[in-house]
């Protein structure tokens, strides 16, 4: 007999996420099998910076991977959940050089090797913050294989593919464009340059002919860049210079003869159609120099000052002083011809705050043109998939434009390029294992390069690296290829593309089957979260607040297609609503158990039908039906429609239907088919929350361990599907099901009809349900009773009114029946006074009607708005017809 299980009022997240987590880590439920008879299933993390705090997009991003592999654990996959950390170069140097600075030293005084030992205990101190942020989350990962990107694996992989890929001639050192962080004093990626609207200004220039025949001006928003000038260029189709082409320009300030070449590149209709060349100090003059064969003058030193190339007159200014005497020396000569204002994107160090120069410079380059081939085509061939299909077009335009990727910084904290300079004949060195001598003339006085690789270079590895590349593990052999990366579309060719290309060069196959691109999360207006807005959410605060399911549960019922999510605190409470429904549904049905008998087959006896209700029946069907939606919703990553397909059969249907259903037989005196509605009760509860628990973990588990009818833990039950329920589902009734889903209709227009005339809720009302067909007439007979007690009527009739004068009707269209429900409405409310207020709302609607009217006739609207809002508006004007036509109706009724 089941012990009557007593439940707290309210659900408190406080006291149950903290305690369920710890258990499940305890009990090993997040670990893997190396080897195993189950279909492995694997998402590597993406692994986050050490420096790092939790924020919307993380908890987006782990909520999809987490959903995914509680589902699969579930459907009895061999699943790991590969958790790890970045040593975030930049980040972590800056953030410790910070700290130095407070101490008033810098980390040149401190010497590499205190520097590097510092960092690390900054990072044993500070780094796993986000760990326990990502627990407090419900982040189901196999926490003892936890990879950081300088563990002693990680570098032996990234040591073997450096060596091999300089050995093959695919990376190499060079001169080349890159970006510069003077503040820094490093090279930095793409993804760390911030560009910024910014105003400033135009300046129009005199360049002379150097024969004095002419001049030509062009405009710069640099012109302290003038001084690398190296040639000015114009369309080869322009008119105006096409007699200009191949003279040559005595560059001002300078006096170097400059030729004046022709390039498409250049566009005609913006400002003089001549364009100055910097090949040095611009990226796309560094292509047109390269085209033309240019000469690339560099005028920078490291730390952002003007060097000996600019001339005694501007070196040793900063970028700043050398424009404003620039300008100053160009006005003196008179060849300033105006300056304007001019609003443009200016890059900026996302670490430094400082302008981010294009730099000439030395660096470690690898050479993606062959790599990048077989990684292009798995995606062609739909080897990997792109989810959404869209981002294949981003991903190929991408890597058919690539180029080399340069992967040297000038840091102290990484991962040490292993290349040793021969201080005797300059050679080269590169070595897995450092070197005692040098290979070419076995001198011994060696030094070793002093930058650092990209961080994006150990994150490539990842997917095979964290499985013990390159030792041939059992990991490596049962869960590469991985199953799904999820990851934001800011990353694809910064991380996505670089995994594939080197995924593909040392493991043979590609890193993932599908790559999953979700959106960003936005506030409720659509605006990027940011401090600056005031508009930042912290999801560790939310988490305290409404609890980790609610908020993964928010996420997760927003997110389709790659769209961008709209975060609203309105939604969150909503959600915070539905856990406290779940709660009090487990918490009357565990409060009606007295003198239950557990049945033997537990989740999956069956009753005796003839026992079974027609809400038990209902209700069986209609999980079924739910299991359906969601199996079929998983198995595309349609997380939303999964996650409405459980909120829909949790609220609607088994809380708001099914229990009130079920109150007469719980509170009567059949014992068999109480003993039965009680069965199904817990078994359809068991069931919701297994299907709730990959979407809110903490909540399910719970209520779960409270259950007389239950396994070991939710978190390794199986998925309820379809397949698996058969036979339970066969005591459902789809028959069953429709008739009571007329009931419900019809209940539901009697509750419309009291509220619409502001009936108080303890008013005993009779009700006329008038069929129009023989199978309505069946089953709202046979059904009276569950129509009588839920829809809190004092009487009610199946048959043909005398009468509609003074009565509300409600028309109820359901399947291929049809139902009016009656209502006589005398005695009950004031005629005179529901007349009046009908008459009001009717005349307010057809003002808004009319306005809307003239808005959808206006042909100025109509060519300026979306189509969509156009189409909503139709949609509603409709409505307005439908709405204003029954209120008319109504009040005929009510004044005959």
């Amino acid at each position: 007999m089941a012990e009557i299980t007593q439940i707290n009022d309210r659900y408190d997240p406080s006291s149950v996420e903290v305690k369920w987590y710890k258990w499940w880590e305890e009990k090993g439920y997040f670990k893997c099998e190396e080897t195993s008879t189950k279909p492995p299933f694997c998402i590597i993390l993406p692994p986050p910076n050490i420096t790092g705090q939790l924020h919307m997009g993380h908890a987006l991003d782990h909520t999809i991977q987490d959903v995914l592999i509680r589902y699969k654990r579930m459907m009895g996959f061999n699943t790991l959940w590969l958790p790890g950390s970045d040593h975030a170069g930049i980040a972590t140097q800056s953030v410790v050089e910070k700290q130095l600075k407070k101490e008033g030293l810098t980390r040149q005084e401190l010497g590499r090797e205190s520097f590097v030992k510092r960092t690390w205990e900054w990072k044993e101190q500070y780094g796993n913050q986000i760990i326990e942020q990502m627990k407090r989350l419900g982040d189901s990962c196999d926490w003892e294989r936890h990879t950081f990107t300088l563990d002693d694996g990680v570098s032996k992989a990234v040591r073997k593919v450096f060596v091999n890929l300089y050995k093959k001639g695919s990376i190499y050192r060079g001169n080349r464009l890159i970006n510069w962080s003077p503040a820094l004093g490093s090279a930095i990626s793409d993804l760390e340059v911030e560009h910024k609207n910014t105003k400033g200004q135009l300046w129009h220039i005199k360049y002379p002919l150097a024969d004095g025949s002419g001049e030509v001006v062009v405009a710069t928003t640099r012109p302290e860049t003038m001084l690398g000038d190296t040639a000015v260029c114009v369309h080869p189709d322009d008119d105006r210079y096409k007699s200009f082409i191949g003279k040559f320009i005595e560059l001002p300030l300078v006096g170097r003869k400059i030729k004046i070449i022709a390039d498409e590149y250049v566009d005609k209709s913006f400002g003089s159609g001549v364009v100055k060349i910097t090949p040095a100090h611009d990226f796309n003059d560094y292509e047109i120099g390269k085209r033309h064969d240019l000469e690339s003058i560099n005028l920078l030193t490291r730390d952002g000052k003007l060097n000996e190339n600019a001339g005694e007159a501007y070196e040793g200014l900063t970028v700043k002083q050398a424009r404003e005497q620039v300008v100053k020396d160009l006005e003196a000569l008179e060849l300033l011809v105006k300056t304007e204002p001019h609003e443009h994107s200016v890059g900026h160090c996302g670490r430094s705050g400082c302008v981010v120069e294009p730099f000439l410079s030395e660096q470690w380059f690898v050479n993606t043109k062959e790599i990048s081939i077989p990684a292009k085509r798995v995606v062609e061939s739909g080897t990997t998939v792109f989810e959404p299909e869209k981002w294949i077009k981003t991903y190929l335009h991408w890597m058919n434009n690539i180029q080399d990727w340069c992967i040297s910084r000038q840091l102290w904290w990484g991962h040490q390029i292993p290349a040793w300079y021969c201080q005797d004949c300059e050679f080269i060195t590169v070595s897995e294992k450092d070197p005692v001598e040098c290979e070419e003339c076995k001198s011994e006085n060696l030094k070793q390069e002093d930058d650092v690789l990209d961080t994006w270079f150990s994150s490539a590895l990842w997917p095979f690296s964290t499985l013990g590349w390159p030792e041939e593990t059992e990991s490596l052999k049962t869960f590469y290829p991985t199953s799904v990366l999820v990851t934001g579309q800011d990353i694809i060719f910064f991380w996505v593309a670089r995994m594939m290309m080197l995924g593909l060069e040392f493991v043979g196959d590609v890193p993932f089957r599908t790559v999953y691109i979700h959106g960003l999360v936005r506030d409720a207006q659509g605006r990027k979260l940011s401090k600056s807005l005031n508009n930042a959410v912290d999801p560790v605060e939310l988490i305290d607040q409404y609890g980790a399911d609610a908020l993964r549960f928010t996420l997760m019922s927003q997110i389709g297609s790659g769209r961008d999510i709209k975060f609203s605190m309105q939604r969150l409470e909503g959600n915070r609503n539905f856990m406290n429904k779940i709660w009090n549904a487990a918490r009357f049905t565990l409060s009606n158990l007295e003198g239950y008998e557990v049945p033997a087959g537990g989740t999956e006896a069956i009753a005796n039908k003839s026992d079974l209700s027609y809400a038990d029946q209902w209700v069986i069907q209609k999980c079924g039906e739910c299991e359906k939606k969601i199996e079929e919703a998983l198995s595309q990553n349609r997380f939303t429609d999964a996650a409405n397909a459980i909120y829909s059969f949790a609220w609607h249907e088994f809380c708001d239907w099914y229990l009130e259903f079920s109150k007469p037989i719980l509170y009567g005196e059949n014992l068999n088919e109480k003993q039965a509605t009680r069965t199904v009760m817990l078994q359809t509860l068991n069931r919701l929350l297994r299907m709730l628990h990959p979407f809110a973990p903490f909540i399910t588990e719970e209520l779960y361990q409270k259950l007389p009818l239950k396994g070991e833990a939710i978190i390794v039950d199986s998925y309820p599907t379809v397949k698996e329920d058969k036979s339970w589902l066969e005591s459902g009734s789809a028959e069953v099901a429709f008739d009571l889903d007329l009931v419900r209709e019809v209940i539901t227009a009697v509750r419309n009809i009291r509220g619409e005339n502001r009936i108080k809720p303890g008013i005993k009302l009779k009700a006329i349900l008038d069929p129009k067909d023989d199978k309505s007439q069946k089953i709202l007979g046979e059904n009276k009773t569950y129509i009588v007690s839920i829809a809190g009527l004092g009487e009610c009739e199946v048959s043909k009114p005398e009468s509609l004068s003074q009565c509300a009707v409600t028309t109820v269209r359901f399947g291929d029946v049809e139902v009016d429900v009656v209502i006589p409405l005398s005695g009950i409310v004031d005629i005179n006074d529901e007349v009046k207020r009908i008459q009001k709302s009717v005349e307010k609607l057809e003002k808004e009607q009319s306005q809307l009217s003239s808005r959808l006739s206006n042909e100025k609207f109509l060519s300026k708005a979306p189509e969509d809002v156009v189409e909503l508006g139709r949609k509603q004007l409709e409505d307005y017809k439908i709405r204003i036509a029954s209120m008319r109706e109504a009040l005929q009724r009510l004044k005959s």
